[in-house]
């Protein structure tokens, strides 16, 4: 085997690629040394000129190896012309005149003046000649050590004994860029070139737990050319090369690695060497804003408390002088009044000597009065629209329903031919071959056991039911009666208001929606005075309805608010859903008085109702029998008993003929016929046979209504319901003084954002404002530390998921409290959109006040570099989303079910926000469209942005982007993306308002 060396693996490294170690010297110093500003040696030498010529010169190489083995590098002359040369190395009584450099030059043997450093090279021609005092401080103290047989801490590259440095940065590159911003470079120069050294056991820790090594609380480095990165609450200017770090000035922040300070906004707390802002403002603005809403809600108060005194002083007046009419006796606001007060004898009024009409046994008993013009007369069909002699009520009311329906006479009749509806769902059809007529001014109850149709048989007549067969007429006319929602009243079977209203306010919005357009507002709260004070309800005008759970009015109270909605619109006719269900029967008794009474003032009222007591059935007008959606009867209530009584049956004596009707109708009726077929087929069969034998001319009769034809009814529905934009407005006022109403909502809305906003604060105060770490950019792409590419875009998700918590159900209950009450609105005739559009505004200042709640104390304690404005408008907008999906969810799941359908699904939507799993993994399975589907998104990146890129001085933030799957310059179409996807919710949501119903059953 040869031992010769294979001089193949002989490697000729060059100074640029080997590691420079200046204040390690490499020899025993002799004479004057010292190290200049470019960490070139400089040494004192006796030089041997050409012509046998001797002189005493500095020599400045950036390489010690050729110091005094070479006359390479730069001269300088000695200011003192001394031709001995002093034996102590620290010896600085001689130094180089540096205003006069020079080089040797090989042809002459002689020390020339230098006019191209260039040909010096890199290192060389660096050199100043400038005594750098702790560099050379450095190099004394290692030769020392040296000298001890120590190890020489000062001289030795790297702290970690034994460690190797390794270059990171290259001649070129350091002429060209420098000492990278952020960093400080107090050592380097072209030769002291920037290197890293491997960390010591602390700081490799501090370094693996995302920090800086610290000594003292200030950064240091691992080596005396490793460059570290400019201190928090310091920062350092580009202009300074590295060389030199500042306090942060007062009014300014700055982060670790600050190249500038940034500036506070005003309202900041930002004192000399601050490393965060602190932001009071937003604080303030809240504070204040509170205060304002706080003071705004005790006025209103104080000033409701004045109207009760006023209205209550004006009450007790009314009750001394006994003279006043109920209309303008009305009371002031009461708790919860039971029936059995509503006609207590102390409410009642004295009636003046000039009355021309003669009260009941009670007095003013509401729309019951008009009972009084004929009680003596016993007149069968009395017209009392026509009479002269109505109480000053009543008149008021009948010349409101004359100008709004511009006819002396008001009332529609209707008849309908073979009406039948057949669903597909169904083997059989549910209504079939109903045939017959209602007259103007008749109180008509549809009775008919459970299946029989009743409600099918309404909702087709009133045009609720689309894909029906048959014909119906209106006055005469045919004609589709979905066209005359207008001037048709349906009163529900549920009393469906809102319970945070008062009964003024739920009537007359009704009337301002619903009367002419022509009319101003006085008269419009005229005709609410009338309805008000004729359904008896004075006592309880301002009192709030209240719900079913808390509730303040009594049931027949509720029942007649209900009416009084429609009767607020003025119509000609009425069609109520079991009127008397869940009443008492006294109660009961008094709705359906009350609505015998509208029938004589001239409204066509329809009802269907279910086994009625004795009082109610004898004062029905006709009725509408049905059994498997065919008719039984259909007529006189008076003629009933005898077409039953001539097929067979019989009524005992003192029985209620409306339980003995119910019993035959439902095929019951075998205790009353001892004989022959009782079942509902035949009950129908004879029916049919029964009109066969009628003449010709009594199928259907009907009067029709003779001061109407088709083009005055026209004429009038064109004039009927407000502009839609009047009705936004009107909606809009509603919807803001329930909010006010439901204020204790509306704090712990507040409250709960705050504590959001607080609590994910705390949670990143810790974090002094830095969201974000990366690789710090090259060539200084080794000292970074542990990177942090996941706190943006957690904060993003933490954020999302707190306004899901905070937003989603408070969203939902936008619509969810209310659809019932919308469906009976838009089926009377009001604007779907006008009433979607203000809904959606109302909650716009709840929007705005929850998001300044969540992020004040947010910001506040997590302080991270993200602008306050640019925050909040994005934290707002994601708002905006959630209130959107929230309102989707409201329109197509069960009012009990969507609160928390919606918090999970805003939950969902949060997670899905690229943050876990990252957007990054989501591209690369395809999954992208999912995941930008979702609000959250484009919420963490407009956070991630927003927080890295201005970064990119210090970091590789490009790198930062790639790896998380965000873009970094997005803010303004992230902005408008957010409001775009809640702009969809909220279309989305209109649709299901439209057409979720079936969804939601």
């Amino acid at each position: 085997m040869s031992n010769t060396t294979d001089t193949s693996l002989n490697r000729d490294f060059t100074a640029d690629q080997l590691p420079q170690d200046p204040f390690l010297p490499l020899f025993e110093l002799s004479g004057p040394v010292f190290l200049d500003t470019q960490a070139c040696f400089c040494a004192l030498r006796d030089v041997e000129l050409g012509q046998d010529k001797d002189a005493v010169a500095w020599q400045c190489v950036g390489d010690q190896n050729k110091a005094y083995n070479t006359l390479d590098g730069k001269w300088f002359p000695t200011k003192n012309e001394k031709k001995d040369i002093s034996e102590f190395f620290n010896d600085a009584s001689n130094p180089p005149d540096i205003t006069k450099p020079l080089f040797f030059n090989n042809s002459t043997r002689d020390l020339v003046d230098l006019k191209d450093v260039k040909s010096l090279g890199v290192y060389n021609g660096a050199c100043t000649g400038k005594n750098n005092t702790l560099f050379s401080q450095s190099i004394y103290e290692a030769n020392q050590q040296l000298n001890d047989g120590k190890y020489p801490i000062s001289g030795a590259p790297c702290f970690q004994p034994g460690a190797i440095p390794l270059k990171i940065q290259y001649a070129d590159s350091w002429q060209k860029n420098g000492c990278s911003e952020g960093f400080l470079c107090q050592n380097n120069t072209l030769n002291s070139l920037p290197v890293y050294c491997p960390p010591i056991k602390e700081c490799l820790e501090s370094r693996l737990a995302g920090g800086i090594c610290k000594f003292n609380g200030k950064n240091i480095p691992m080596g005396y050319f490793e460059p570290i990165v400019c201190q928090e609450g310091w920062y350092c200017p580009p202009e300074k090369h590295g060389k030199e770090t500042l306090r942060c000035p007062a009014g300014h922040y700055c982060q670790p690695g600050a190249a500038t300070p940034t500036p506070c906004a005003v309202g900041s707390r930002c004192p000399e060497g601050s490393k965060k802002e602190t932001y009071f403002v937003p604080l303030a603005i809240m504070i204040i804003l509170d205060l304002l809403l706080l003071l705004g809600v005790m006025l209103l108060r104080f000033r409701s408390r004045m109207h009760t005194t006023s209205r209550a002083k004006g009450v007790a007046f009314l009750e001394k002088s006994k003279g006043m009419s109920a209309l303008q006796a009305t009371m002031g606001r009461y708790e919860r009044l039971d029936d059995d007060n509503e006609h207590d004898a102390s409410q009642h009024e004295m009636i003046p000597m000039s009355s021309t009409y003669m009260p009941g046994r009670d007095g003013w008993n509401g729309f019951q009065a008009v009972f009084d013009l004929y009680s003596a007369t016993g007149e069968a069909v009395p017209k009392p629209a026509n009479s002269t002699e109505l109480n000053p009520q009543l008149k008021a009311f009948v010349d409101s329903m004359r100008r709004a329906t511009d006819a002396q006479d008001f009332g529609l009749s209707f008849g309908y031919s073979g009406l039948s509806f057949h669903p597909k769902s169904s083997p059989r059809p549910i209504l079939q071959n109903v045939t017959g007529s209602i007259e103007v001014g008749s109180l008509v109850a549809v009775m008919g056991g459970s299946g029989a149709g009743k409600s099918t048989f309404v909702n087709v007549l009133m045009g609720k039911t689309t894909h029906t067969g048959g014909m119906v007429t209106i006055n005469g006319v045919p004609s589709k009666i979905s066209r005359y929602k207008k001037l048709i009243g349906y009163v529900p079977q549920d009393d469906i208001v809102l319970p945070e209203l008062t009964v003024f306010e739920n009537i007359l919005h009704s009337a301002r929606i619903r009367l002419p357009r022509s009319w101003k507002d006085e008269d419009i709260k005229s005709h609410v005075e009338c309805v008000i004070d004729c359904l008896e309800l004075s006592h309880v005008r301002d009192s709030r309805v209240g719900s079913i759970g808390k509730p303040i009015l009594s049931g027949g109270q509720r029942k007649r608010v209900s009416i009084g909605m429609e009767l607020a619109a003025a119509p000609m006719a009425i069609f109520l859903d079991e009127p008397t269900s869940g009443l008492d029967a006294t109660a009961a008794s008094s709705i359906m008085k009350t609505l015998k009474a509208l029938a004589r003032l001239g409204i066509s009222v329809i009802t269907i109702i279910h086994q009625p007591r004795v009082e109610i059935f004898e004062i029905l007008d006709n009725l509408i029998l049905l059994a498997n959606g065919q008719i039984i009867y259909e007529g006189s209530q008076v003629n009933v008993s005898k077409y039953f009584g001539n097929i067979g049956f019989q009524f005992p004596a003192h029985s209620n003929y409306a339980d003995v009707i119910t019993d035959i109708i439902t095929g019951n009726g075998r205790d009353y016929k001892p004989s022959g077929d009782v079942s509902k087929d035949a009950l129908i069969t004879h029916w049919a046979s029964h009109m066969a034998a009628l003449p010709e001319r009594q199928h259907g009769a009907h009067r029709a209504s003779s001061i109407y034809n088709e083009k005055s009814i026209k004429e009038v529905l064109v004039q009927r319901g407000a502009p839609r934009w009047k009705q936004t407005w009107l909606c809009l006022t509603r919807a803001m003084t329930q909010q006010y109403r439901m204020k204790g909502a509306f704090i712990a809305e507040m409250a709960l954002a705050g504590l959001a906003g607080l609590l994910l604060g705390l949670a990143m105060n810790s974090r002094n404002g830095v969201m974000f770490r990366g690789l710090y950019n090259s060539p200084f792409e080794q000292l970074s530390i542990a990177t942090d590419f996941v706190s943006a875009p957690q904060l993003a998700l933490l954020i999302a998921i707190a306004i899901g918590l905070v937003s989603g159900a408070p969203g939902v209950k936008t619509f969810s409290e209310e659809l019932q009450l919308h469906k009976r609105e838009a089926e009377a005739g009001h604007s779907r959109i006008a009433y979607f559009i203000a809904k959606n505004l109302s909650v716009f200042p709840r929007m705005f006040f929850g998001c300044l709640h969540f992020t004040t104390p947010l910001m506040l304690l997590a302080t991270p570099i993200i602008p306050w404005g640019i925050a909040f408008l994005a934290n707002v907008f994601y708002f905006y989303c959630i209130y959107g999906l929230a309102s989707c969810i409201s329109m197509v799941v069960r009012r009990a079910d969507a609160p928390l359908l919606a918090t999970m699904i805003s939950l969902i939507v949060g997670i899905l926000s690229g943050s876990a799993p990252p957007l990054s993994s989501a591209k690369k399975w395809h999954m992208e469209w999912l995941w930008r589907a979702s609000p959250g998104t484009w919420l963490a990146e407009l956070y991630f942005g927003q927080l890295v890129e201005p970064l990119r001085y210090l970091y590789s933030v490009d790198l930062a982007a790639k790896a998380t799957g965000f873009h970094l310059n997005f803010l303004w179409r992230n902005m408008a993306i957010l409001v775009g996807i809640g702009t969809i919710y909220r279309a989305v949501a209109y649709v299901g308002l439209v057409f979720g119903h079936r969804l939601r059953r």
